[in-house]
């Protein structure tokens, strides 16, 4: 499992959290202050990093919760074949079939960054 445990307050936009047990990068980060009969909440907004869900949670700031390590690696295109790419990963050799977003136009030979958690990968 590639995934650690940190505190909500160590949070911050930008970052990913694990929500549903989807991996979710934080769009919105607030906290509300502590009342008299509680401790302090966040409130946090995010989208799932591969199926771009949005997602929300709220949590006490000293309750822990799972944080994904997603990876950003280097690929190239190999091949382009209707909405899919035959991507090379620069490191290990390793070639795979990914989705190509709507708005991205790849050619063979072409470098690319994607992110990659668990075995799903997405172009970015």
């Amino acid at each position: 499992m590639a995934k650690e445990q940190k505190q909500v307050r160590e949070l911050q936009e930008g970052s990913y959290v694990m929500m549903e047990e989807s991996p979710c990068e934080i769009n919105a980060y607030s906290t509300a202050k502590p009342g008299k009969h509680g401790s302090a909440k966040a409130r946090i907004e995010g989208e799932g990093v591969f199926d771009d869900k949005k997602r929300s949670l709220s949590q006490p700031v000293d309750a822990k919760i799972w944080v994904p390590i997603v990876e950003r690696k280097g690929g190239q295109v190999v091949s382009v074949d209707g909405n899919d790419a035959q991507v090379m990963d620069l490191d290990t050799y390793e070639t795979f079939t990914m989705r190509i977003p709507d708005d991205e136009d790849l050619s063979p030979d072409d470098e690319i960054e994607y992110l990659e958690y668990e075995g799903q990968r997405k172009i970015v």
